[in-house]
């Protein structure tokens, strides 16, 4: 075997948090190493259609983003957390632009932006309904400038942290997906930018690649989840395959109307209508698709001819491509079907404001981390920012710590054991239930029972599914015996990773007896701030059920109110 790859720090993720992060580090005077499964722009940051938020019209105030953020998190969102990342979003924004994101301007050259839900300002920046794919292509770019410090192990899986004596996160196990070779990376900082776990649900609007990895590899060797019951449904998703319509086309003005062609938003969130917060209006579409008031495929209807064709054309162009190819609907002349689909996950590794998990040594931002700046629910647009903002915090404080300390070693004798797991899973014998099977059924049972709308038997037969499918998992069969490319062995080792995740989550949601954010019990439909405010924390226990810790909501200027829209 050749030398351990060691480096200051080992980013794994190579979207917008992990290259925000290597940029970071990389300018701190780290030397970095960014792998990635995929090839970093493939990464799922690449899918963000809508936009980033930022208060940078002198109208607007990072405190009216707070504040928004807050109300939108239902009073879960540490106000710590929250007044960092907005305080610091407008500086962000201009360091984008002046490294090449094609910001949308206005008719005066201003950058210009779009309404999105659960805002008081229209202070969404944007590249047409492109704005993730912009972004990622742009700090790439950037990241080439820094080669000499920056190795990258592009399409390469990692498959267990490594931990010295002490406890402290001192590298990761990957393997080449090219060849199968597996390596020991040394780290004095590692830093997990993996992303969410969508596809632990089905339909998702998530990527493939989106398996609850890092959240898993970081549960594994001890560290706490947080906020894991709080799954956002997005409003606007194709019915059967979960495409997601961009938020950006209520944004514009389109309406949502049920089979009665009503415009049944002026029900339920009078002031802020089709653009109340995410988690209101996914409730009241199901409400009414329950309520008989959808279409017979259970969907409600999305009106873009709303909005005029030409800036449609202009300004949505990815979803009438959409909707052509995946509904057979022309937006710009007539509405389409839509219903709530599994989007994004607001909790994941907990982490402090510079990325720290409760792991020393380990960091997570972006979607695999929950500091917590979503609480109960995301607003649009938040994420890019979240992904950003706490990739570039991460990427720093992880460099200024390594600077400092002396270069871990292990011993590439820690790869025998990986090998021999793949070898394992290699060398099952055939017959088994297929992954895929195990897979499918895991993620019907997820939007059955632990969707927009929860109740205790829902969630218990739920969590009695995961248990079984964590049984069967290791046994299931896979048919590719070789090295190269080996889909089906990342497949078995991805699927233990998303029943992890499933498994934290149907806990979480079976302990909050109350409805806030994304978790709506029907059988405690009230929220409650007494019992309630605080942020359910989750380890592993063994092989018995998680286990359940409390931490405080971080409450700086805005006391929990009731929240209408």
């Amino acid at each position: 075997m050749g030398a351990v790859p060691s480096h200051d720090v080992l980013i794994i993720g190579a979207g917008l948090a992990g290259q925000r992060a290597a940029l970071a580090a990389a300018q701190t005077g780290a030397t970095v190493a960014i792998t990635s499964k995929v090839h970093p722009v493939r990464s799922h940051s690449v899918a963000a259609a809508g936009g980033i938020n930022a208060a940078l019209n002198p109208e607007d105030s990072w405190e009216s983003h707070a504040y928004d953020t807050v109300k939108g998190s239902d009073y879960l969102g540490d106000q710590d957390a929250i007044e960092i990342m907005c305080r610091e979003a407008p500086d962000e924004i201009l360091w984008l632009e002046h490294a090449g994101v094609t910001f949308h301007r206005d008719a005066t050259g201003h950058l210009g932006t779009r309404a999105f839900g659960g805002a008081s300002a229209a202070r969404t920046y944007y590249v047409a309904d492109i704005t993730g794919h912009a972004l990622l292509h742009v700090l790439y770019e950037q990241l080439m400038k820094h080669s000499h410090q920056v190795d990258r192990y592009e399409e390469w899986f990692t498959t267990d942290l490594l931990q010295d004596d002490e406890g402290r996160c001192n590298g990761a196990v990957c393997r080449n997906l090219r060849d199968g070779k597996v390596e020991v990376f040394n780290a004095k900082a590692v830093i997990l930018a993996c992303g969410g776990a969508g596809q632990a649900y089905k339909p998702t609007t998530n990527g493939l690649i989106v398996t609850g990895d890092g959240i898993a590899q970081a549960y594994r060797i001890g560290a706490k989840l947080m906020d894991m019951e709080m799954i956002q449904y997005h409003p606007t998703t194709l019915a059967g395959n979960g495409l997601l319509i961009t938020e950006g086309a209520r944004g514009e003005g389109a309406w949502l109307l049920n089979a009665k062609g009503e415009r049944f938003m002026e029900k339920y969130a009078p002031n802020k209508l089709e653009l109340a917060s995410r988690d209101v209006v996914s409730r009241a579409e199901q409400t009414e698709i329950n309520e008989g008031n959808g279409f017979p495929d259970g969907t409600v209807a999305l009106d873009i001819t709303k909005v005029p064709r030409r800036r449609v054309l202009e300004a949505l162009r990815e979803i009438v491509n959409i909707g052509r190819d995946f509904a057979g609907v022309d937006i710009t002349r007539e509405p389409i079907h839509i219903h709530p689909g599994q989007h994004y996950i607001m909790g994941g590794v907990k982490t402090d404001v510079d990325g720290q998990t409760t792991i020393p040594g380990l960091y997570a931002a972006g979607e695999v981390a929950c500091v917590s700046v979503h609480g109960g629910n995301r607003l649009g647009a938040n994420s890019l920012l979240d992904t950003l903002i706490f990739g570039r915090r991460s990427g720093e404080h992880a460099a200024h710590q390594a600077l400092h300390m002396n270069m871990p070693t292990t011993p590439a004798s820690h790869a025998a054991d990986t090998e021999r797991r793949i070898r394992d899973i290699i060398n099952r014998p055939t017959g088994g239930r297929r992954v895929s099977a195990i897979k499918d059924e895991l993620g019907e049972m997820m939007n059955k029972y632990v969707a927009v709308f929860r109740d205790a038997d829902g969630l218990q037969q739920a969590l009695e599914i995961v248990r079984r499918l964590k049984e069967e998992a290791p046994h299931a069969s896979i048919d590719d015996r070789g090295s190269v490319f080996n889909q089906d062995v990342i497949g078995a080792i991805e699927l233990g990773y998303m029943l992890d995740c499933a498994e934290a989550t149907v806990v979480g949601a079976i302990e909050r007896k109350e409805s806030r954010g994304a978790q709506f019990r029907t059988d405690f439909p009230e929220r409650n701030d007494d019992e309630w405010l605080k942020h359910i924390d989750i380890s592993v226990n063994g092989s018995d059920l998680p286990k359940i810790s409390y931490s405080e909501v971080t409450i700086t200027k805005w006391q929990p109110q009731e929240r209408t829209y």
